[in-house]
């Protein structure tokens, strides 16, 4: 257990930062290519425990989380974002799928870095992570901005609520709809996707809310009718 590591020489002005990777050498590295005047590693984590717990205790300006880190870094990443909302995440990754981007940036990440992005250019984007910017890779933007975009538009679902009236359900929460109409709990579901059973209840209660039902079983229904509907449709054409 790392547990972490506290600076002794900080200014009122300085940015705080959490470094959460389960390599040694790579949290080395990355604190030293932190160690410039403005900014501040106040602590260390090892796995997605750790930096929840060193989040909730120190209050960072910035946790830079590994995406790979044991524990689950989505689930770290979301309630990071719940039990310190001022920490900006900025996920330090191996991979360039836009699968792994988005998944991050549901989760509340506003930064998603190469762990192999040069020293020099780290402190750089964490200074315009705190300013409000977001710290994506540029070959990555352009692509991942078309396929979001495209990705929604295509898989969003129509809900019909009667006298001509209707709601759109975003993937994510149409996803969380399908998995309740199989008769799912809340536990099997935030395992299944990755996510706390907390965002799970979030989510269905702002569906809910979305659909102006009652509860979870009548927006499945709402949900099982509209997939009717559209299964009609389609069938006609």
């Amino acid at each position: 257990m790392v547990g972490t590591l506290l600076v002794e020489a900080q200014t009122p002005h300085d940015l705080t930062i959490l470094v959460a990777h389960d390599q040694g050498l790579t949290r080395a590295g990355v604190r030293r290519a932190l160690g410039v005047p403005g900014l501040n590693v106040v602590a260390e984590a090892a796995d997605a425990d750790e930096a929840v717990a060193a989040c909730v205790r120190h209050l960072p300006d910035v946790c830079v989380l590994a995406a790979r880190i044991p524990g689950n870094a989505i689930i770290a990443a979301e309630q990071i974002r719940e039990r310190s909302p001022a920490t900006k995440i900025v996920m330090l990754t191996r991979s360039d799928r836009a699968e792994d981007l988005f998944a991050a940036l549901r989760a509340g990440a506003v930064g998603y870095l190469p762990e192999t992005m040069s020293a020099d250019r780290l402190p750089h984007a964490i200074r315009g992570v705190a300013q409000g910017e977001a710290a994506v890779p540029r070959g990555l933007i352009t692509r991942v901005i078309l396929e979001f975009s495209n990705r929604e538009r295509s898989q969003r679902t129509v809900i019909d609520l009667g006298g001509g009236a209707s709601v759109e359900l975003t993937v994510r929460e149409a996803e969380l709809l399908d998995h309740l109409r199989r008769g799912e709990g809340t536990a099997a579901i935030g395992n299944r996707l990755g996510i706390s059973d907390v965002t799970v209840r979030r989510h269905i209660s702002a569906i809910v809310r979305k659909l102006g039902v009652r509860d979870r079983r009548a927006a499945i229904q709402l949900l099982a009718q509209a997939q009717r509907a559209q299964l009609s449709e389609a069938a006609s054409q």
